[in-house]
C-alpha cells in the first residue's frame, strides 16, 4: 500500500476504540502475512495469580521472520483502569505465555499484543505492545555455546492508543513497515519501530524550533510595545528565559490534562475533565478572547492555577469549570512582571495555525505540535518503555536548554544553522 493508505489505516486502527476486526486487518498488513492459527483461553487456563487482572486471552495469528517466532495476541483485562496500571503484571503474563507456561510450546521469541478491557463499552483506551524475551548465552569449557538461563525478564514497548490519543507517533514509527509490501519485517525492525529514542529526538527538535519562534515573537512584541519593554527592562527579564518558561508552563499542562484535571464541571470529580482542554481553550469553548496569550493563558497561569480557591471547590468562573491550585514557582510571573497591566499580544497563530509542515502535518503552532504527541505521567522502567513523552524525557530536554542565555542566543542560532547546512 502507499504511504497515504498506510497513514489512514494507522489512524483508523489507533484513534478509535479497540475493534478486533480492525486490529487483525492492521496486523496482517503490518507484517504482510500471518499464519491464522487461532485459539482463545480463559478460566482454568489463566494462572491464579493473574485471574484478578486477566479474564481471557486469544491468539489471532503467528508470524515468523525466518529466525524468530512472534505471536499476535489480544489480552482482555478485567478492569478498565488496568490499561494504565498493573503494567508489570501485564508484561509478566505475556512472558509466561511466551515461556510456554500456559500449556503452549515455548518456542516463541516475542508477541505483538493488544491489551484491552473485557467490557466492550470501555475500550476507548487500549495499548499496543511489543513484548520480547531475552536470552542469555555462555560458553562451556569445551567452547560450545549454550543457554545459561533460558529466559531473563521480558521487555515491553507500548503505544497507548484509542479515542483520547493522537496517532502521530504511531504513524511516524510504524508507517515505514506498513507501507513496505515487498519486505517482511524482522523482529529487529519491530524493535526499531517501538524505539522511544526516535520520538525523543523528533520532539526535542520540534521543541527547539518552537522556542526560537516564541523568543522571536516576544522580541517583536517588545519592539512595538514600550510598556512591555520598560517593564521587562526594569525587572531584568529577557525574552530567552520568558520563552523557555512559557513553553515549560504549557507542556506541563499537557501532563495535567492527561490526568483529566481541567475543564471539570463544578460538581464533578477530579479526573473527569477534558483530555484536550488547552485545545478547547484555543477554540473558545470555555471563554471568548481576542488574544490567546494575553486573554486566556495569562489568567490561566497567574490566576486560575496560582491562587488557592479550595474554599470554593477550585471553581474558576472565567472558564466555568474547576481548575486545580498548583502551589509552586512555575506559575509565578517571571521576574514578577506586570501581567495585569501589560498586553503581551503574542500572535494567535504562534499557538495554532494551518501551515503545512515539511512532514505533511497541518499546523506548526505550539498547540499543534504538542497535540501530536502522547504524554504520559508514568516514567519508564528498565523493562517497560512507553512510546510517549514522559517527565524524564522532558527533564532531559530542559537540561539541553539551560545553557541558552540572552548573551549567547545568537551564537546558538548560528551553530544550529551550521549544523543544518552540514
Amino acid at each position: 500500500m502507499d504511504r497515504e493508505q498506510a497513514q489512514n489505516l494507522i489512524k483508523e486502527t489507533f484513534q478509535n476504540p479497540f475493534d478486533k476486526t480492525r486490529f487483525v486487518n492492521f496486523v496482517k498488513n503490518f507484517l504482510n502475512y500471518i499464519e491464522e492459527e487461532t485459539f482463545s483461553q480463559q478460566g482454568t487456563y489463566i494462572p491464579d495469580s493473574y485471574k484478578p487482572y486477566v479474564s481471557k486471552y486469544e491468539r489471532v495469528g503467528k508470524y515468523n521472520d525466518g529466525e524468530n517466532r512472534i505471536d499476535i495476541l489480544i489480552v482482555y483485562l478485567k478492569h478498565k483502569n488496568s490499561i494504565h496500571y498493573a503494567r508489570t503484571t501485564q508484561r509478566n503474563f505475556v512472558a509466561g505465555y511466551l515461556q510456554g507456561k500456559y500449556g503452549t510450546t515455548a518456542d516463541k521469541d516475542a508477541a505483538l499484543v493488544a491489551f484491552v478491557t473485557s467490557d466492550e463499552s470501555s475500550r476507548d483506551d487500549w495499548r499496543f505492545s511489543l513484548i520480547k524475551m531475552e536470552y542469555k548465552f555462555e560458553k562451556t569449557q569445551s567452547g560450545k555455546v549454550k543457554v545459561k538461563e533460558k529466559f531473563t525478564p521480558a521487555r515491553r514497548w507500548s503505544f497507548l492508543v484509542g479515542v483520547h490519543e493522537n496517532s502521530h507517533t504511531a504513524q511516524r514509527q510504524l508507517i515505514n513497515i506498513l507501507a513496505n509490501d515487498e519486505q517482511n519485517p524482522t523482529l529487529k525492525d519491530l524493535e526499531e519501530a517501538f524505539n522511544i529514542e526516535t520520538v525523543s529526538k523528533e520532539f526535542f527538535e520540534k521543541y527547539r524550533d518552537l522556542f526560537i519562534r516564541t523568543k522571536e515573537a516576544l522580541d517583536e512584541v517588545i519592539k512595538k510595545n514600550s510598556k512591555v519593554k520598560d517593564d521587562f527592562k526594569n525587572k531584568g527579564i529577557d525574552t530567552v528565559n520568558f520563552a523557555k518558561k512559557l513553553l515549560g508552563q504549557i507542556v506541563f499542562l499537557y501532563f495535567l490534562q492527561k490526568k483529566g484535571w481541567f475543564g471539570i464541571g463544578r460538581d464533578d470529580e477530579w479526573g473527569a475533565g477534558s483530555k484536550h482542554f488547552l485545545r478547547e481553550l484555543f477554540e473558545k469553548k470555555h471563554s471568548n478572547y481576542d488574544n490567546f496569550f494575553n486573554d486566556i493563558l495569562e489568567p490561566l497561569f497567574y490566576e486560575a492555577l496560582r491562587i488557592d480557591r479550595r474554599h470554593d471547590d477550585n471553581y474558576y468562573s472565567r472558564f466555568n469549570c474547576k481548575i486545580p491550585f498548583l502551589n509552586g514557582g512555575l506559575f509565578d510571573p517571571i521576574g514578577n512582571y506586570d501581567w495585569v497591566h501589560t498586553d503581551i499580544n503574542l500572535p494567535n497563530d504562534l499557538f495554532s495555525n494551518n501551515h503545512k509542515t515539511p512532514e505533511g502535518d497541518i499546523g506548526n503552532g505550539i498547540l499543534d505540535v504538542f497535540d501530536r504527541y502522547n504524554f504520559t505521567v508514568r516514567e519508564d522502567e528498565p523493562l517497560e518503555k512507553e512510546v510517549a513523552i514522559d517527565p524524564e524525557l522532558l527533564g532531559k530536554t530542559y537540561e539541553k536548554f539551560n545553557a541558552i542565555r540572552s548573551d549567547n542566543y545568537e551564537k546558538y542560532k548560528t551553530a544550529l544553522k551550521s549544523n543544518k547546512k552540514g
